[in-house]
């Protein structure tokens, strides 16, 4: 398993920005793919982006679409997660998942195919 940890969340105005990392501690990220997935109280987790081993293929919820860009460093071992425009609805805890096999536009959401995940950190949107 990779030990992943998430940080960057924080409390924002509606229309603010922030921008999350996930780190890997003790492994390289070159071999994994990454999710980005969100779960706000009483909800579900939900998938919200996705990035593959080498950045070349990358998926997005439809409810970020051209709000959200998801981007890694191999090099800095990191996998970032850059939210513009953020809504009240974003608020929620944001984790970030690994997965050593490669993902599809269909299966990217589901959180069986991760086998390894962060702590989570804090997003809120409020003014």
């Amino acid at each position: 398993q990779v030990h992943l940890v998430e940080s960057g969340g924080g409390l924002v105005q509606p229309g603010g920005s922030l921008r999350l990392s996930c780190a890997a501690s003790g492994f390289t990220l070159d071999y994994y793919a990454i999710g980005w997935f969100r779960q706000a109280p009483g909800k579900e987790r939900e998938g919200v982006s996705y990035i593959s081993s080498s950045g070349t293929s990358t998926h997005y919820a439809d409810s970020v679409k051209g709000r959200f860009t998801i981007s890694r460093d191999n090099a800095e071992n990191t996998v970032y997660l850059q939210m513009n425009s953020l809504k009240p609805e974003d608020t929620a805890v944001y984790y970030c998942a690994g997965s050593f096999f490669a993902l599809d536009d269909s299966s990217w959401h589901g959180t069986y195919e991760y086998d390894s995940w962060g702590q989570g950190t804090q997003v809120t949107v409020s003014s």
